[in-house]
C-alpha cells in the first residue's frame, strides 16, 4: 500500500469516490500482522446510535462482538473473506492480547493531553485508535497479573481508564459504529510487518497524571 502524504500518514486503501476498503484493511489486519479479528454487531438500522444486540442499553453500539462471539476470532485468510464478503460494512473488532497488541484507552480530551506528555518525553509510540469519544493506546500484550502490580503502585487510578487485555476487544478503524467513525490517530507506517507498540508501564504515568489533571475520574463511553 502507499502512503499517502499529510501529516497523518493512512494505511487505508480507498475505493468508490474515497470510501474505505474494508475487505483489504481487515485482510492486512489479519493475514500480514497475524492480528485475530472478527466483525462487529452493526449499529441498529432504526438508529444509528442504537446498537443491533438485543441489550437496548448496549454502551458501545456496533463497536462488540456479538455472532460470532469473541472466540471466534481469527487470522484465517478464508474466514475473513467470508465474513466480510457476507457482512461488507461489518465493524472490525480486534481481540486482544495473545498475538494482538492490548491497549489502554481513555476518554479523549485526556487522551490528547496523554499522547503530548508522552511526546514532550519524547517516549516512541504506536499507533492510536481514536473513536469519537474515547481514544485508544496500543500497548505490547500485558497480563492481568503484571497491570496489578503496576496498578498497585499508584495512589489513584481514575475510573474513566480501561484496560483492554486478554479477553478484551477494541474496534479497528475505519470501523463505523454507532457512535460514529473509528480513525487512526496515530497511523502505523505501511509496511507488511505488524507494527511496533510500546510497553504498558511506558504509557500508564503519563495517562494517569491526564486524567488526574483533568479532573475525570467517572466512567465515560
Amino acid at each position: 500500500m502507499r502512503e499517502i502524504p499529510g501529516k497523518r500518514r493512512r494505511l487505508l486503501s480507498k475505493r468508490n469516490g474515497g470510501r474505505p476498503e474494508l475487505l483489504e484493511q481487515v485482510l492486512t489486519f489479519a493475514t500480514q500482522w497475524q492480528w485475530p479479528v472478527l466483525p462487529g454487531v452493526a449499529p441498529d438500522p432504526q438508529g444509528r446510535a442504537r446498537c443491533g444486540c438485543p441489550d437496548p442499553e448496549c454502551v458501545v453500539p456496533g463497536a462488540h462482538p456479538f455472532d460470532p462471539g469473541l472466540l471466534a476470532a481469527t487470522t484465517d485468510e478464508r474466514m475473513v473473506r467470508w465474513w466480510w464478503t457476507n457482512r461488507p460494512t461489518a465493524p472490525i473488532v480486534l481481540a486482544t492480547g495473545g498475538t494482538a497488541p492490548c491497549a489502554v484507552s481513555l476518554p479523549a480530551s485526556a487522551a490528547s493531553r496523554a499522547l503530548a506528555a508522552l511526546d514532550r518525553t519524547g517516549m516512541r509510540l504506536g499507533p492510536v485508535v481514536a473513536a469519537p469519544h474515547r481514544w485508544a493506546i496500543l500497548v505490547a500484550p500485558y497480563s492481568m497479573e503484571q497491570l496489578g502490580e503496576l496498578l498497585y503502585a499508584k495512589d489513584f487510578v481514575p475510573g474513566s481508564l480501561r484496560f483492554h487485555s486478554q479477553g478484551g476487544y477494541l474496534a479497528l478503524p475505519p470501523s463505523e459504529t454507532g457512535h460514529g467513525l473509528i480513525r487512526w490517530e496515530r497511523a502505523p507506517l505501511p509496511g507488511s510487518a505488524a507494527p511496533w507498540v510500546p510497553d504498558v508501564e511506558a504509557v500508564v504515568d503519563a495517562v494517569v497524571d491526564a486524567l488526574t489533571r483533568t479532573g475525570v475520574s467517572a466512567p465515560e463511553f
